[in-house]
């Protein structure tokens, strides 16, 4: 059996705030489709381990149309989120990782631009979010950062990969993967491209 990937023009961007990949249980976090086309009927979808092509509302988040606010996120709400339209085009994708530890790993929700700056922040639940960290990419580590910041400076594909962080005491956060994108990006991505988990990445718009 074949399972093609449809290429789609993205008119929405889905964000995320507050800004991270990452969040603890209990968390408030708010998304939003900014739309181009407001007359398109964005909603927020999301697939987790336990739902497929679930909206905003059904079981999870308050809101409608394009925004949605999760007022207390658990970890069964890890899982990929994007935009939806009537019409079947889908925004970006984003994976949204929710742990009961304590530690976590702020890192850009969106792709970056090859050049840019990039900073990660190793923050804990209940204490300062200045501690010694130690920075994790691909299960190697890269550099140890007395304040818990840490920034690449001039991002380049190279930097692309799986990161983590470790605060001595308090334990490791889970990964997120940083993707990075050329200066001149293709104009119609695809699903595959673009999904960070494709297990879990809705494979077609939907008929």
């Amino acid at each position: 059996m074949r399972i093609i990937f449809h290429k789609v023009f993205f008119t929405a961007r889905l964000t995320v705030s507050p800004s991270s990949s990452q969040f603890f249980e209990g968390d408030f976090v708010s998304l939003s489709c900014e739309e181009d086309d407001s007359s398109a009927g964005w909603t927020l979808r999301r697939n987790t381990s336990k739902q497929q092509r679930t909206q905003c509302g059904d079981g999870w988040g308050e809101g409608a149309g394009p925004s949605c606010n999760i007022s207390y996120i658990f970890t069964l709400d890890s899982g990929v989120y994007w935009c939806e339209s009537r019409e079947g085009p889908i925004s970006n994708m984003v994976n949204l990782t929710v742990t009961g530890g304590s530690v976590i790993l702020q890192s850009p929700v969106l792709p970056v631009m090859e050049g840019d700056d990039v900073t990660l922040l190793c923050k804990t639940k209940t204490t300062p979010s200045n501690l010694p960290a130690a920075f994790y990419k691909d299960g190697s580590l890269i550099r140890k950062q007395p304040t818990g910041h840490m920034t690449i400076q001039h991002v380049s594909r190279s930097d692309e990969g799986l990161y983590k962080c470790d605060i001595s005491g308090h334990g490791e956060s889970p990964s997120s993967w940083i993707t990075v994108t050329d200066l001149q990006p293709q104009p119609h991505p695809s699903p595959l491209q673009t999904c960070p988990q494709p297990h879990l990445c809705p494979l077609t718009p939907p008929p």
